[in-house]
């Protein structure tokens, strides 16, 4: 008989806040040393992440000709996430989260490195993107949730909330500047260069990991080796109606609506015929609305499971209207409030997710919640690229929101009637 490790103690409720936090405390993170070297290094490898992605994608749809080639490309990624996250949670749970991260961003060098010599030299082929893809993938089973607990490490619970907001923050702006600075390499040079530089900007995590003030860390306490420790972390989620509805949300947006790279993609190539350099643009205005989105998130109060049910709703409802605006510009407009929306829902779900879960079994339950996010998108990536060639990128676009804000809802309904809607940990 297998026997389970001692449950975890309950969580302490989250502080619910009187007002507003002021505004000269929306980046009261940053006087953290430690996650001042985070959030800057951060912040240029994920524009150089950015950059990668919009270029592999690009660079699969003009090889293939075909937008089902960028959602295989998109599921092969997220596929290990959604088989082997949990295992990942496990790894994270049980050693220094540091030392983890200096070792899948090692491993991010050479795999876009990679990319990089093939792209340079000519020899690349769809298959090569479709092994690296891969092999990003099960990169990301232990760096994400390393990286989400992480957090928590450099700037202890009392800050938590608002590093959740930043980090956001940070990973908008990489979104907003990579796929500007993407595409206009994706016209001037290919797409080669952009790979190299997210190898360099990776290598630029690691040194910077190197040079963290460990004394000045809040360690998290390491789960010791034994049985069911990944049953545990799934029934501790499950136990939780604050958990467990928002990752059913989670689950149904990552699945519909997370696939913007098949949908951008088709538009900027079938609909309004703005090549690669329409593609980053498309990116780069979703990146203004969630920045915005990700700096009115540090001004919350507190959260709430209807607070997530809420924006889960509302962003459906912006992505299904941006699928019915008549022209490029009214278009642009609705990837701006679409993008609002959506980090307005993710901050909200990662910080009740987290805010919830008591730290012996957090890596777990953040593998589990990233396995819901990119899991889905890795199921969502190919049938909505089959979708959008057979019905078109206008339905397709209406159909990836529409669904969503209809689960939103009902649920909304069914958590209204059992008195969870204010459930907060």
């Amino acid at each position: 008989m297998t026997t389970l490790s001692a449950p975890p103690p309950a969580t302490e409720p989250i502080t619910v806040l009187s007002s507003a936090p002021p505004w000269k405390h929306t980046f009261l993170s940053l006087t953290v040393r430690n996650y001042r070297i985070f959030a800057a290094t951060s912040l240029v490898a994920l524009t150089a992440l950015w950059m990668q992605r919009i270029a592999q994608d690009w660079l699969v749809l003009q090889l293939s000709g075909s937008v089902v080639t960028v959602g295989i490309t998109t599921a092969l990624q997220f596929a290990p996430m959604l088989v082997f996250g949990m295992v990942g949670g496990v790894i994270v749970d049980r050693y220094p989260k540091r030392t983890l991260l200096m070792i899948t961003q090692s491993a991010s060098v050479l795999t876009s490195a990679t990319l990089a010599v093939l792209s340079l030299t000519g020899a690349i082929q769809v298959w090569h993107v479709y092994v690296v893809a891969v092999v990003l993938g099960f990169i990301t089973v232990i760096d994400n949730p390393a990286r989400q607990v992480f957090t928590n490490e450099l700037v202890g619970p009392g800050l938590l909330r608002n590093a959740i907001s930043l980090n956001s923050s940070t990973f908008q702006i990489g979104a907003l500047l990579g796929p500007a600075l993407s595409g206009a390499l994706l016209v001037a040079v290919g797409a080669g260069w952009s790979f190299g530089i997210n190898a360099i900007a990776c290598a630029l995590v690691v040194v910077a990991l190197t040079r963290m003030n460990a004394s000045e860390l809040h360690p998290a306490p390491r789960a010791a080796r034994a049985k069911g420790q990944l049953r545990e972390g799934i029934r501790y989620a499950m136990a939780k109606p604050a958990i467990l509805y928002t990752l059913v949300l989670l689950g149904v947006l990552a699945v519909f609506a997370q696939n913007l790279p098949v949908l951008l993609a088709a538009y900027a190539d079938d609909v309004f015929a703005t090549g690669a350099g329409g593609y980053g643009l498309f990116n780069s205005l979703v990146a203004i609305g969630a920045l915005t989105g990700a700096i009115l998130s540090t001004r919350r109060r507190t959260v709430r499971l209807r607070t997530v049910v809420l924006f889960a709703g509302l962003y459906g409802i912006a992505q299904a209207l941006a699928g019915l605006m008549p022209g490029e510009t009214a278009f642009g407009v609705g990837l701006v409030v679409l993008g609002l929306g959506w980090l307005l829902f993710i901050t909200a779900a990662n910080a009740l997710v987290q805010m919830s879960t008591n730290m012996a079994v957090r890596g777990r339950v953040m593998a589990l919640y990233l396995l819901v996010l990119l899991g889905g998108q890795a199921i969502g990536g190919p049938i909505m690229g089959a979708f959008v060639e057979q019905a078109g990128p206008h339905l397709g676009m209406v159909v990836s929101g529409a669904v969503p804000a209809v689960v939103a809802g009902v649920l909304a309904l069914v958590l209204h009637r059992k008195g969870l809607l204010a459930a907060d940990a």
